[in-house]
């Protein structure tokens, strides 16, 4: 049985069902005290499902959910959510019309016995560090959209419940405002002890923040682990779409003798770092390659077929004899579209045996699935 210093939450064959279709299959997950566990998927894979039943919002079809070493829901009964001690941080937020924005973040300190100036005095602090301090006292009628959901988001971090649970709450801010977000989450964390569960579908968000990710892949839980781990060992071509960018190809792989893999595409072995799934040795199977595994320089030959700079990086899709490649250089440009090139691997994932045909590249967008031409 869970206990209250042993976890802060636990779901423990977790099923959520609409209309007798699962929305959240079987899970079991577990959350830390004072951890970050990012569940990371794609819209529609059951991440806010998970929340809503964690929270008390929707009742489990089957299983158990335990807070604080107590079982606040199953399918025949649940604690409501005013007695489950979570703070609920979600992308809409329907503020007080008369009351002005310092006054809405501080209502819960008031109403968790702080006396007035400490409770003004911690919500002026969670508006500046949101950059709308300048605007404390103002009324909702007179914020921007924007404004109202920063205003939010600092009314549920001026809790201080045992777990908060954030529903792609930076959704709709701008890129700096995000990075504010999440200092201000971890802020609230180092004070409270507090731990968070962040849905989102964003990949950057999640490993930047998390301390460890949960995969989940139309409301199956796939692969829990360090965010790291997820981005490099990923258990399947599903879950490595999830983090990022990636080229998926047929390859002849072996254990190299001073160790890392032996990975022929055709052009003869190449020496790499990597591991993954490698029952058999040598074998056939399909490699993962993350673009920045990837260089433009090396023993394999391509073309590039499409040039994109990003500032900091330039991406290209090489075409090559194995199928699409994503690489991923640093600076600007250095190869036009149509250049012959040659290309190097510097690390490779094995992620199992498959059909001889089974070649995709995916990216540079993780949405965008680019197949052989």
């Amino acid at each position: 049985m869970p206990t209250e210093t042993e976890e802060t939450m636990r779901c423990v064959g977790l099923q959520v069902s609409y209309g007798g279709v699962p929305a959240v299959d079987d899970l079991d997950l577990t959350v830390r005290p004072g951890e970050v566990l990012a569940v990371l998927g794609a819209s529609g894979s059951g991440k806010s499902t998970l929340l809503h039943a964690v929270a008390g919002l929707v009742q489990p079809s089957s299983g158990e959910i335990w807070l604080g070493g107590r079982l606040v829901a199953t399918a025949r009964r649940s604690t409501p959510p005013e007695r489950r001690d979570v703070g609920l941080v979600f992308q809409d937020f329907a503020l007080w019309p008369h009351l002005s924005a310092v006054d809405t973040v501080a209502y819960p300190l008031r109403r968790a016995g702080r006396n007035r100036h400490d409770a003004r005095t911690v919500a002026q602090r969670l508006l500046d560090q949101l950059d709308i301090g300048h605007l404390a006292e103002r009324r909702p009628a007179e914020l921007s959209g924007g404004q109202q959901q920063r205003v939010g988001l600092a009314r549920a971090l001026a809790r201080s419940p045992r777990l908060f649970l954030l529903d792609e709450p930076t959704a709709h801010l701008d890129t700096h405002l995000r990075a504010a977000f999440q200092s201000c989450v971890r802020d609230r964390q180092a004070a409270t002890g507090a731990a968070a569960v962040y849905a989102t579908h964003d990949a950057g968000e999640a490993l930047a923040l998390a301390d460890r990710v949960a995969l989940v892949v139309d409301g199956r839980l796939q692969q829990v682990a360090t965010p790291e781990v997820v981005y490099a060992e990923p258990v399947s071509v599903a879950t490595a779409v999830l983090t990022g960018s990636c080229t998926v190809l047929q390859a002849r792989v072996a254990v190299a003798p001073r160790g890392g893999l032996s990975v022929d595409l055709g052009d003869g072995p190449v020496i790499v770092d990597g591991g993954g799934s490698l029952e058999v040795d040598p074998v056939q199977a399909r490699v993962l390659l993350r673009p920045d595994w990837v260089s433009v320089d090396g023993p394999l030959r391509g073309r590039v077929t499409t040039c994109q700079f990003r500032g900091t990086h330039t991406d290209y899709l090489l075409d090559t004899g194995s199928g699409p490649v994503h690489v991923q250089a640093p600076g600007p440009p250095t190869h036009a579209v149509g250049q012959a090139l040659t290309w190097g691997i510097r690390r490779a994932w094995v992620l199992g045996v498959d059909e001889p045909d089974v070649r995709e590249a995916v990216g540079p967008q993780p949405s965008a699935v680019i197949a052989p031409g």
